[in-house]
């Protein structure tokens, strides 16, 4: 049964392995109006090393490369404006991201009007502009950040892995939902105190421990399978719980870093984790709707191919913990 399992559900990630762990990142653009006429722009977008995506915003024509300030930090290009435009007004322009329809991320967008009036908008690669109407009324787009939090869970294919581990690995109806739950609760802990700044972690250096817990969970597997029972096989809540606070770091790094208006972070942090929590939970519906109808219809396969998941999770997790100790240095 296991070796079916492990069969099944390796190719499934081998199949979609185009998606890189943390690469659907959210990008940021933020406007705010200072006085008539008067524009300060701020654009972030994630990097990899060397590496960003071909996206740039276009507002007519404000935002030009020779009058921007651009620096890096650890994961994003950041550019900022300072826009004086004469007679010109913002209502009413039209703002697109090029480059956004090629890509599998979205775009935050926040303007600030002088009046306190707001608005927030999630462009998708399907739906890359929009006409700037002036507010009324500030509200909290739910199902923009819902989506955010669905998003990144979806395709942050490392924190899969690891609940896939823990999927394979943890016997028992009551001891996998007591594991999740742990998991759950624990990164949830973690991603409130990061996005509300009372706990301080290095990206690079929770990304690169993440991969880390990915690999040991693997190996536990692996020793699993070998007849040689790890701590994570007797007492999977607790490795659970521990490696969850470190995922943690890992989600709060697509929501506070980005760079969320701070009269915003509650409730918005608030939605993200509902979100990752929706997106957790299509995944195990999903896997485990995979691991019945392996059981009821796949046909058998040797023994060694019950190896196929533990091998190919650690050998992943592996080279994403040489890439990021690299990008830390």
């Amino acid at each position: 049964m296991n070796r079916i399992i492990t069969f099944g559900i390796g190719f499934l990630f081998l199949f979609c392995m185009k998606a890189s762990a943390h690469e659907i990142r959210p990008a940021y653009l933020e406007i705010k109006e200072i006085s008539p006429h008067h524009f300060r722009i701020f654009w972030k977008q994630p990097t990899m090393g060397e590496y960003s995506l071909h996206l740039k915003p276009i507002l007519e024509n404000w935002l030009l490369d020779s009058t921007a300030t651009t620096s890096y930090s650890d994961s994003y290009l950041i550019k900022q404006w300072d826009i004086q435009s004469g007679q010109e007004i913002l209502n009413g322009k039209e703002l697109s991201i090029q480059g956004l329809d090629k890509t599998m991320t979205d775009v935050l967008v926040v303007i600030h009007f002088m009046n306190g009036d707001e608005i927030i908008r999630l462009l998708k690669p399907v739906s890359s502009d929009f006409v700037i109407q002036q507010a009324q009324h500030s509200t909290v787009p739910v199902g923009a950040y819902l989506q955010l939090g669905i998003t990144h869970i979806l395709f942050g294919v490392d924190h899969l892995l690891f609940v896939l581990g823990l999927l394979l690995l943890v016997k028992g109806t009551k001891r996998l939902i007591k594991t999740i739950t742990a998991f759950t609760i624990a990164h949830s802990i973690t991603l409130a105190l990061a996005t509300l700044h009372l706990v301080q972690v290095r990206q690079a250096a929770a990304e690169a421990t993440i991969a880390l817990s990915i690999v040991f969970l693997a190996l536990e597997l692996a020793r699993h399978y070998q007849g040689r029972d790890g701590l994570t096989y007797k007492y999977p809540w607790i490795v659970a719980f521990v490696f969850g606070l470190l995922h943690g770091f890992g989600f709060a790094g697509a929501l506070a870093e980005v760079g969320l208006p701070a009269a915003s972070i509650p409730i918005t942090l608030f939605l993200f984790n509902v979100g990752v929590e929706l997106g957790q939970l299509i995944f195990v519906t999903a896997a485990l709707a995979v691991i019945w109808l392996l059981k009821k219809w796949g046909p058998g396969f040797p023994g060694w191919t019950r190896f196929i998941a533990p091998y190919f999770i650690g050998s992943l997790a592996s080279f994403w913990l040489i890439e990021r100790v690299y990008l830390m240095m």
